[in-house]
Protein backbone atom coordinates (compact mmCIF):
# COMPACT_ATOMS: atom_id res chain seq x y z
CA UNK A 1 0.00 0.00 0.00
CA UNK A 2 2.78 2.38 -1.01
CA UNK A 3 1.72 5.91 -1.43
CA UNK A 4 3.15 8.41 -4.71
CA UNK A 5 2.05 11.46 -2.80
CA UNK A 6 4.97 12.53 -0.15
CA UNK A 7 3.32 14.74 2.62
CA UNK A 8 5.54 14.88 5.66
CA UNK A 9 4.47 16.93 8.98
CA UNK A 10 5.64 17.86 12.46
CA UNK A 11 5.86 14.99 15.43
CA UNK A 12 1.90 14.82 16.24
CA UNK A 13 1.33 13.40 19.92
CA UNK A 14 -1.64 11.69 18.74
CA UNK A 15 0.21 8.94 16.33
CA UNK A 16 0.59 7.40 19.70
CA UNK A 17 -2.99 6.62 20.76
CA UNK A 18 -3.44 6.01 17.08
CA UNK A 19 -0.88 3.38 16.96
CA UNK A 20 -2.74 2.14 20.34
CA UNK A 21 -6.09 1.46 18.56
CA UNK A 22 -4.62 -0.12 15.64
CA UNK A 23 -2.91 -1.89 18.68
CA UNK A 24 -5.89 -2.98 20.03
CA UNK A 25 -7.53 -4.58 17.14
CA UNK A 26 -4.80 -6.35 16.10
CA UNK A 27 -4.27 -7.84 19.72
CA UNK A 28 -8.07 -8.95 19.72
CA UNK A 29 -7.58 -10.74 16.35
CA UNK A 30 -4.51 -12.38 16.80
CA UNK A 31 -4.38 -12.98 20.51
CA UNK A 32 -1.33 -14.84 21.79
CA UNK A 33 0.60 -15.30 18.50
CA UNK A 34 1.04 -11.79 18.83
CA UNK A 35 4.12 -11.97 20.90
CA UNK A 36 4.67 -7.98 20.41
CA UNK A 37 3.16 -5.14 18.17
CA UNK A 38 5.72 -2.71 18.21
CA UNK A 39 5.07 0.54 16.69
CA UNK A 40 8.02 1.30 14.20
CA UNK A 41 8.91 3.84 12.04
CA UNK A 42 8.97 7.68 12.00
CA UNK A 43 5.55 8.64 14.01
CA UNK A 44 7.27 6.51 16.83
CA UNK A 45 9.77 9.11 17.34
CA UNK A 46 8.74 12.21 19.29
CA UNK A 47 10.01 15.21 17.62
CA UNK A 48 10.51 13.48 14.27
CA UNK A 49 8.85 14.69 11.40
CA UNK A 50 6.86 11.75 8.90
CA UNK A 51 4.66 10.63 6.91
CA UNK A 52 1.24 10.74 9.00
CA UNK A 53 1.36 6.83 8.62
CA UNK A 54 1.41 4.18 10.97
CA UNK A 55 4.41 1.66 10.78
CA UNK A 56 3.40 -1.25 12.22
CA UNK A 57 5.46 -4.72 13.33
CA UNK A 58 3.71 -7.73 14.76
CA UNK A 59 6.52 -10.24 16.78
CA UNK A 60 5.43 -13.99 16.16
CA UNK A 61 7.36 -16.91 17.51
CA UNK A 62 8.39 -18.46 14.26
CA UNK A 63 7.55 -18.93 10.77
CA UNK A 64 4.89 -21.82 11.75
CA UNK A 65 2.68 -19.05 13.00
CA UNK A 66 2.38 -17.45 9.74
CA UNK A 67 -0.37 -19.82 8.65
CA UNK A 68 -3.17 -18.93 11.42
CA UNK A 69 -2.09 -15.26 11.39
CA UNK A 70 -2.58 -14.89 7.81
CA UNK A 71 -6.22 -16.23 8.71
CA UNK A 72 -6.66 -13.69 11.44
CA UNK A 73 -5.62 -10.95 9.52
CA UNK A 74 -7.69 -11.99 6.62
CA UNK A 75 -11.07 -12.06 8.90
CA UNK A 76 -10.14 -9.03 10.32
CA UNK A 77 -10.22 -6.79 6.75
CA UNK A 78 -6.22 -7.64 5.90
CA UNK A 79 -4.91 -9.33 2.77
CA UNK A 80 -1.53 -10.83 2.87
CA UNK A 81 1.04 -9.85 0.39
CA UNK A 82 4.15 -11.58 0.54
CA UNK A 83 7.21 -10.65 1.96
CA UNK A 84 7.52 -7.16 -1.13
CA UNK A 85 11.04 -8.37 -2.08
CA UNK A 86 12.78 -8.08 1.97
CA UNK A 87 13.42 -10.84 3.52
CA UNK A 88 12.01 -11.23 7.42
CA UNK A 89 8.97 -9.72 7.21
CA UNK A 90 5.43 -10.16 5.13
CA UNK A 91 3.35 -7.30 4.59
CA UNK A 92 -0.06 -6.73 4.99
CA UNK A 93 -2.76 -4.26 3.13
CA UNK A 94 -6.23 -3.65 4.35
CA UNK A 95 -9.65 -2.55 3.56
CA UNK A 96 -12.72 -0.79 5.90
CA UNK A 97 -10.46 0.39 8.20
CA UNK A 98 -11.39 3.96 7.98
CA UNK A 99 -11.86 4.52 11.74
CA UNK A 100 -7.87 4.00 12.28
CA UNK A 101 -4.69 6.19 11.19
CA UNK A 102 -3.09 4.82 7.87
CA UNK A 103 -0.84 2.11 8.36
CA UNK A 104 1.50 -0.13 7.32
CA UNK A 105 1.74 -3.61 8.56
CA UNK A 106 4.36 -6.30 8.83
CA UNK A 107 4.79 -9.68 10.67
CA UNK A 108 7.81 -10.55 11.69
CA UNK A 109 9.87 -13.33 13.37
CA UNK A 110 11.13 -12.62 17.05
CA UNK A 111 14.76 -13.08 15.56
CA UNK A 112 14.00 -11.29 12.53
CA UNK A 113 16.97 -9.17 11.35
CA UNK A 114 14.27 -6.71 9.80
CA UNK A 115 12.95 -6.53 13.14
CA UNK A 116 16.01 -5.83 14.54
CA UNK A 117 16.82 -3.27 12.05
CA UNK A 118 13.34 -1.75 12.75
CA UNK A 119 13.83 -1.80 16.69
CA UNK A 120 17.18 -0.24 16.48
CA UNK A 121 16.98 2.28 14.48
CA UNK A 122 13.73 3.52 16.31
CA UNK A 123 15.49 3.15 19.54
CA UNK A 124 18.45 5.12 18.34
CA UNK A 125 16.63 7.84 17.44
CA UNK A 126 14.32 8.07 20.40
CA UNK A 127 18.18 8.76 22.33
CA UNK A 128 19.68 10.86 19.80
CA UNK A 129 17.93 14.09 18.86
CA UNK A 130 20.57 15.32 17.00
CA UNK A 131 20.13 12.98 14.58
CA UNK A 132 16.47 13.44 15.18
CA UNK A 133 16.87 16.66 13.68
CA UNK A 134 19.27 15.59 11.32
CA UNK A 135 16.76 13.02 10.13
CA UNK A 136 13.89 15.73 9.95
CA UNK A 137 15.82 18.12 7.88
CA UNK A 138 16.18 15.70 5.05
CA UNK A 139 12.79 14.32 5.16
CA UNK A 140 11.00 18.15 4.78
CA UNK A 141 13.56 19.21 2.16
CA UNK A 142 13.33 15.53 0.25
CA UNK A 143 9.23 16.00 0.08
CA UNK A 144 9.79 19.25 -1.29
CA UNK A 145 12.02 18.28 -4.03
CA UNK A 146 9.82 14.95 -4.52
CA UNK A 147 6.44 15.71 -3.55
CA UNK A 148 4.85 12.97 -6.51
CA UNK A 149 7.27 10.69 -6.73
CA UNK A 150 7.83 8.47 -3.53
CA UNK A 151 10.92 6.41 -5.30
CA UNK A 152 13.06 9.61 -5.30
CA UNK A 153 12.47 10.78 -2.17
CA UNK A 154 12.90 7.46 0.10
CA UNK A 155 16.72 7.20 -2.54
CA UNK A 156 17.51 11.46 -0.79
CA UNK A 157 17.19 10.54 2.61
CA UNK A 158 18.93 7.07 2.17
CA UNK A 159 22.31 8.84 2.93
CA UNK A 160 21.39 9.89 6.48
CA UNK A 161 19.85 6.50 6.95
CA UNK A 162 22.56 4.82 6.16
CA UNK A 163 24.92 6.91 8.21
CA UNK A 164 22.52 6.27 11.25
CA UNK A 165 23.13 2.26 10.87
CA UNK A 166 26.61 2.90 11.14
CA UNK A 167 26.13 4.95 14.10
CA UNK A 168 24.33 2.03 15.21
CA UNK A 169 26.70 -0.99 14.22
CA UNK A 170 29.57 1.38 15.32
CA UNK A 171 27.55 1.24 18.58
CA UNK A 172 26.93 -2.16 19.12
CA UNK A 173 30.73 -2.71 18.55
CA UNK A 174 31.36 -0.78 21.41
CA UNK A 175 29.05 -3.08 23.61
Amino acid sequence: MQTKHVEVCPYDPAWVQDFLAIKSELKAALGDFALQIEHVGSTSVEGLWAKPIIDIDVVVEDVSDLMVVIRSLSANGYTHEGNLGIDGREAFKYQGKQHLRKHHLYVCQKDSAELKRHISFRDYLRMHPKAVKEYSEVKRRGARLFLYDIDSYIEYKSSVIGKIYDQIARAELEL
